[in-house]
């Protein structure tokens, strides 16, 4: 059995209080962040008992955990993380201030990120994971040590595997333990995935042929040890769990890095693959933004506000996106013409006008795009911006290599230069774009259908590469891996099947087909709670404890990505439609949920940071009445 660590000991009361969180990661800190904040308020005197069940170490739970390669780097800036309210968060309790992760790390948290080997970071460099990792756990003890000496948390490392609910909640451990609960919080993060009926029939017929597959995972769990040096590997999918891959299989083994001769080249330690990649786009996510310009933080949107949303049920395509395509076209050209007239031919406001009153996409619009700004690459065209390989094609590989070196040199040097700022004007409407589909998602505004295939998949997808892509070093790393012969690109659209023993891939925009031993989907399984392999998630489904949302497409078909029903205050929906009243539901997995993450940037109003503290509030409040009734059982 696991002996817990008590981490917040004090005298104990009579009958406390108890919660369980399982799991414990960067939304169960921020949560226990909140839940102290109010404390005071709410709380008084009375105990509570709080046990969080995960078996990875509070703070950064298993993605953010210690034990990983220190070649893997966060794709945001460290000046842009924080797990701490600020003056900008909207929410009934307290705002406590703390510091961001840069303002951390060069200040408070310098002693301990050299005892564990790290160097500090400056606001605008992309850290390793580890350096997230160290900051989440001294977030962690901070904010252990801020609860009121009535409440001690004990972490449990392990999982728990069944959770049966009465009188109270029984919480089971793998250990055999059983935790009694008053109030219970999933907040299980990222789940594992069981493979889909394709994956798991590619992967028998690939293990029959002796091949290599490996199915969307968590790169960083990943095994990669069939990956064989020199051998070419096909990889599907040009985000971050490829960049992953990428490290791990070049420095990971071996290979550095010099710059000596003006540009970076690589060495080879002769143990990597050759990598062919290629994805929907055929191109990798573009790099982050490399400066900062005053006065284009994220501002409220102005076209896809609450009010134009309006409270009825929406149709995605013909009533959102014509709304989210008009809030980044305005955020573009607004930067564009006030900061760089120089560049336009009309002023802002006859400009404004013409765009006020259409779409982006009306004759009148082009037209006036076309007359008041000249040059093509100060122009805002989403679907050019999603799709830059769209109807290529190319006679040879060769010919393909060159136009993505060509689209990747041109990203490095826009992705620094803030003459084109309009690209950073961009990447805040995007920030406040996200945050109003979400309040549509949470205000049941948008069908399954809709929230699936549209926003989680589709407006994501768009999210994540022009808004979510990797430090700009890793892109010149790519190109350096290029020039050593070690990646090749595989195209757009790439499909891969499994022909005469050996994976095929093929892609619309090249006559050629490529053949490996090895095959790589380079990407996250989508969470699906009904084909997670948690014990835990499973039994409380069978149970009916749990209800999940069945995603069908209107014309009968598995959307897939099943999420857990939750009411608007986080509580657990049951299969018979009824709120369990002392089970909450937080993260990826949830329907509605906020800022899965559990972090936001600062001074940004983050919806992870506005549902913390509601649903602490909640806790606290019923601790409160769960005290008083065991206080009277007590004294009767």
């Amino acid at each position: 059995m696991t002996t817990p660590t008590v981490l917040h000991p004090h005298r104990p009361l009579a009958d406390p209080a108890t919660i369980v969180f399982v799991g414990g990661g960067p939304r169960t800190v921020g949560l226990l962040e909140r839940f102290a904040a109010s404390a005071e308020e709410l709380l008084g005197d009375r105990e509570v008992e709080i046990h969080v069940v995960d078996p990875y170490p509070a703070g950064g739970g298993r993605i953010w955990r210690r034990e990983q390669s220190r070649l893997l780097w966060m794709n945001s800036m460290a000046s842009d993380v924080t797990i701490f309210t600020d003056e900008s968060v909207v929410c009934e309790g307290p705002i406590v201030p703390g510091p961001d992760l840069a303002t951390w790390a060069n200040g408070v948290g310098a002693t301990l990120l050299e005892e564990a080997g790290l160097e500090t970071t400056g606001p605008m460099d992309f850290p390793p994971r580890l350096l997230q990792a160290e900051y989440l756990s001294w977030v962690w003890d901070r904010v252990v040590r801020s609860l009121p000496a009535g409440v001690t948390v004990t972490t449990h490392l392990e999982r728990a595997v069944s959770l049966t609910s009465g009188w109270g909640n029984r919480v089971e451990l793998a250990s055999g333990e059983v935790l009694e609960a008053d109030l219970v919080v999933l907040a299980l993060g990222y789940l594992d995935r069981v493979p889909t009926a394709d994956e798991a029939a590619l992967a028998d017929s690939a293990s029959s042929a002796g091949l290599t597959y490996i199915p969307p995972g968590y790169t960083a769990d990943v095994d990669l040890s069939e990956l064989r040096p020199a051998e070419p590997v096909i990889v599907r999918g040009f985000g971050q769990a490829f960049v992953d891959l990428m490290v791990l299989l070049t420095e990971g083994r071996g290979g550095w890095y010099d710059g000596c001769s003006g540009r970076l080249e690589y060495n080879p330690s002769g143990s990597e693959p050759i990598l062919y990649v290629g994805s929907r786009r055929g191109v990798p996510y573009h790099a982050k933004l490399g400066y900062t310009v005053p006065g284009t933080t994220p501002v409220p949107t102005r076209y896809l506000t609450a009010e134009a949303l309006g409270t009825e049920p929406l149709d995605f395509v013909t009533q959102v996106q014509p709304l989210v395509e008009k809030e980044l076209t305005f955020a573009h050209y607004q930067q564009l013409f006030l900061a760089h007239p120089e560049r336009t031919a009309w002023p802002w406001q006859q400009f404004f006008g013409v765009l006020d009153r259409t779409l982006p996409s009306s004759p009148e619009f082009i037209a006036a795009v076309n007359e008041a700004v000249p040059a093509v690459e100060d122009r805002f065209v989403l679907a050019a911006i999603d799709r830059p390989l769209a109807g290529l094609t190319f006679d040879d590989p060769e010919s393909l290599d060159r136009e993505l070196v060509r689209l990747i040199e041109d990203d490095l040097l826009r992705r620094a230069d803030p003459t084109f700022s309009a690209d950073l004007a961009v990447f805040n409407a995007l920030l406040s774009v996200y945050s109003v589909l979400s309040v549509a998602i949470t205000a049941g505004l948008l069908s399954d259908e809709d929230r699936v295939r549209h926003v989680e998949t589709e407006w994501h997808g768009f999210f994540s590469f022009v808004a979510s892509g990797p430090p700009p070093r890793r892109l010149e790393e790519l190109l350096a891996l290029h020039r050593a012969g070690l990646v090749r690109f595989a195209g757009p659209s790439l499909e891969v099947a499994l022909r005469n023993d050996r994976f095929v891939a093929s892609s619309p925009a090249l006559p050629r087909e490529i053949e490996a031993r090895a095959f790589v989907e380079a990407r996250l399984p989508r969470p699906d709670v009904l084909a997670t392999p948690d014990p835990l998630l499973k039994g409380l489904l069978e149970s009916g404890l749990l209800a999940a949302d069945e995603l069908i497409a209107s014309d009968g078909t598995s959307l897939g990505g099943g999420q857990l029903k939750a009411d608007g205050e986080c509580r657990a929906i049951k299969a018979d439609g009824s709120v369990h009243p002392s089970l909450f539901l937080l993260g990826p997995s949830v329907s509605g949920s906020a800022g899965s993450s559990g972090f936001s940037r600062p001074h940004f109003n983050g919806p992870g940071f506005r549902q913390n503290d509601a649903v602490a509030r909640q806790l606290l409040q019923l601790v409160a009445v769960q005290s008083e009734k065991a206080g009277r059982r007590h004294a009767s």
